[in-house]
């Protein structure tokens, strides 16, 4: 039977996946793991101490632990000189050497070119284990698959999509809203968009968008209670966050228009794919970009750059813009183009 590897490269942006194999490792080593493992922070401790540790025969117990972390990338790095080639040369040839005890871990925060010196001559040894943790290419299913078997829960596509559109590529941050949504519903029934806008970052976003739906019937006075609201949960922005909100869903609604107008096609992952936004955020905006004409969105599109020029050069406050900027669009009356 083929022995246990004596070393581990575990590398790439997956950062969830990677540190829940760590903690296996750790928790493999049993009660007095503590005694038998050690970290490192490869970018300040020298190869040679990150070996001898390794090396040390464990304290009752029959494996030694130890990580070290950006150990690789440190050494092999441009510009590390004789210093870095040295070090790297010293890991590489140490590799195969490993005793059956050692449980040497290297972990890379992002993913090793396949031209990584230490990650080739990983490949050819026989006494190791390299795995590659890459980001999901489709957030919003790892998330729905992570709500069920890590948190046996359920959550609605919409919902999943919602935290994708705020998070970005930010898995330890997605699994953190997850996280809190899961507690938040506690079982009783699928997480669901509006569970996502009660409780993320997503609310400001949301409530621009329900803003300027507001503001194309010509409620004035919604559109103003969300400017409130939207500024009530966000107390560090005076208002200028909240106008680049405004800015941005304006300038998407005209692209839109645009995109669509040239033959682009009004489905999200084209209008996703040509204005470089998240599919759930272009899902929704055909319907707002037709109720405005292109010369509306280009007459306020420059109104707001008048008001932003006013911001910056002081002549007017953040909040005094938004509220100018509601009365003059509401006072106008439903838009009606198509």
């Amino acid at each position: 039977m083929k022995s246990a590897p004596q070393f581990y490269i575990f590398h790439g942006d997956d950062i969830i996946s990677r540190d829940e194999a760590l903690a296996r490792m750790k928790r493999a080593l049993g009660e007095d793991g503590d005694l038998n493992r050690s970290e490192f922070d490869g970018a300040v401790t020298p190869v040679p101490e990150v070996l001898a540790a390794v090396k040390s025969l464990p304290f009752l117990a029959d494996k030694r632990l130890v990580i070290a972390r950006g150990l690789i990338s440190h050494i092999t790095r441009r510009g590390a000189g004789q210093a870095g080639k040295t070090a790297t040369d010293r890991l590489i040839d140490e590799l195969p050497k490993l005793p059956d005890f050692a449980r040497l871990v290297l972990v890379e925060d992002g993913l090793l070119s396949d031209g990584n010196r230490v990650l080739k001559a990983a490949k050819s040894l026989d006494n190791g284990f390299i795995r590659a943790f890459a980001k999901p290419q489709n957030l919003t299913r790892w998330i729905i698959s992570r709500a069920e078997t890590e948190y046996a829960a359920e959550i609605t596509p919409g919902a999943a999509d919602a935290i994708a559109s705020v998070v970005s590529d930010d898995l330890l941050r997605a699994d953190n809203e997850l996280c809190k949504l899961v507690a938040y519903v506690d079982g009783g029934r699928p997480i669901s968009e509006e569970d996502v806008a009660a409780l993320t970052p997503y609310v400001p976003e949301a409530n621009v968008f329900e803003m300027v739906d507001a503001l194309a019937t010509g409620n004035g006075a919604r559109a103003l209670e969300l400017i409130q609201q939207s500024l009530h949960d966000d107390p560090k922005d005076p208002g200028f966050r909240l106008f680049a909100l405004i800015v941005r869903q304006f300038r998407l609604l005209l692209m839109t228009r645009d995109h669509i107008a040239q033959g682009g096609g009004s489905q999200a992952p084209a209008i996703a794919k040509a204005l470089g936004v998240h599919p759930f955020a272009a899902g929704k905006l055909p319907r707002q970009a037709r109720r405005f004409s292109i010369e509306q969105l280009d007459a306020i599109l420059k109104h707001l750059q008048r008001a932003d020029q006013d911001m910056k050069t002081g002549r007017i406050q953040p909040r005094l813009a938004l509220d100018l900027l509601v009365a003059s669009l509401a006072s106008e009356g439903p838009r009606t183009a198509s």
